[in-house]
């Protein structure tokens, strides 16, 4: 550990850092995952508050971080965050942010010319933002060097080819236009599809419904795992209730179905799930219970 908003942990032979921009209340419970009953917040109380979620004001706490995994003598980012400067009417929490990765980054001895491969898990605004830094007024890759990991899916649904999702929100197009676009221009995107072997120890897999590209990053290495989810997950809360799915999510069925799928093959495999926006120690370890239903473990 370097500095307090960064923490580190290995799976077998691949290291990986914890790079925490901010973590804070964000929306209320029900406004998150609108499906899951409120009692079952209480039910859970113990295990849920205070990482998780502050009872007193039923808000959820919600992390933006990013992971760098060492594998195979790679340096890897898992998502990219918001971004510094980037114009999000529609998300009052992204709009106009003035974070700082590349200094958290550089804090843990990530220097931007060292990052290898990006995988962005899906193309929301919080998981590319960093993708991208404004040189001199034009968005620019971050990374010089690095491949950009992106989800054939997501690219065609959020941009020009896909109406930048349809046109139903106005930040899918300006989010495309300043963190997705530029890293095609330079020539540093790899589009993927089907699944993706990122090196021996990492490979990426479709997991749609929350977007249509949404993926899963899979850990392998001397027999431990661990299983990067994007945003199959919000909160722990969709580990004891996996039909209930968040507010962002495009495809609440869908979604509803990989993360079952997710946490039935970590349930057996036992993979350490780490996903995008946990709060605490930012992972989790799953267990069944019964058909359908899992808790949280140790």
């Amino acid at each position: 550990m370097t500095e307090e908003h960064v923490q580190s942990f290995t799976v077998g032979d691949v290291e990986i850092l914890r790079i925490v921009e901010w973590q804070s209340l964000f929306v209320p419970a029900p406004d998150l995952v609108p499906d899951c009953d409120p009692g079952v917040w209480q039910e859970h109380r113990a295990q849920l508050a205070p990482d998780h979620w502050d009872p007193a004001s039923d808000r959820v706490v919600t992390a933006l971080q990013t992971w760098v995994v060492r594998s195979a003598g790679r340096t890897v980012l898992v998502d990219t965050g918001v971004g510094r400067g980037r114009e999000r009417p529609g998300f009052p929490h992204f709009h106009r942010r003035e974070g700082d990765l590349p200094g958290r980054l550089a804090g843990a001895g990530v220097r931007p010319q060292d990052v290898d491969v990006v995988v962005n898990t899906h193309l929301h605004a919080d998981h590319v933002g960093w993708n991208t830094l404004d040189a001199d007024g034009e968005w620019v890759p971050a990374f010089p060097r690095a491949r950009y990991l992106l989800p054939a899916a997501d690219d065609a649904h959020f941009g020009p080819a896909g109406g930048y999702g349809g046109g139903v929100r106005e930040d899918d197009r300006l989010v495309y236009e300043d963190s997705v676009a530029p890293v095609h221009r330079a020539g540093q995107a790899v589009l993927w599809d089907g699944e993706y072997r990122v090196d021996e120890h990492l490979t990426l897999e479709p997991a749609p419904g929350h977007t249509p590209g949404s993926s899963v990053l899979r850990v392998a290495s001397r027999g431990e795992r661990a299983v990067f989810v994007g945003d199959l997950m919000h909160s722990p809360v969709q580990v004891l209730r996996p039909g209930c799915s968040s507010c962002f999510c495009l495809d609440p069925v869908g979604a509803a179905a990989s993360r079952m799928r997710v946490l039935e093959r970590a349930s057996e495999q036992r993979e350490l799930v780490i996903p995008a926006h946990f709060g605490g120690a930012g992972a989790v370890r799953v267990r069944r219970r019964s058909a359908g239903r899992f808790a949280l473990s140790g």
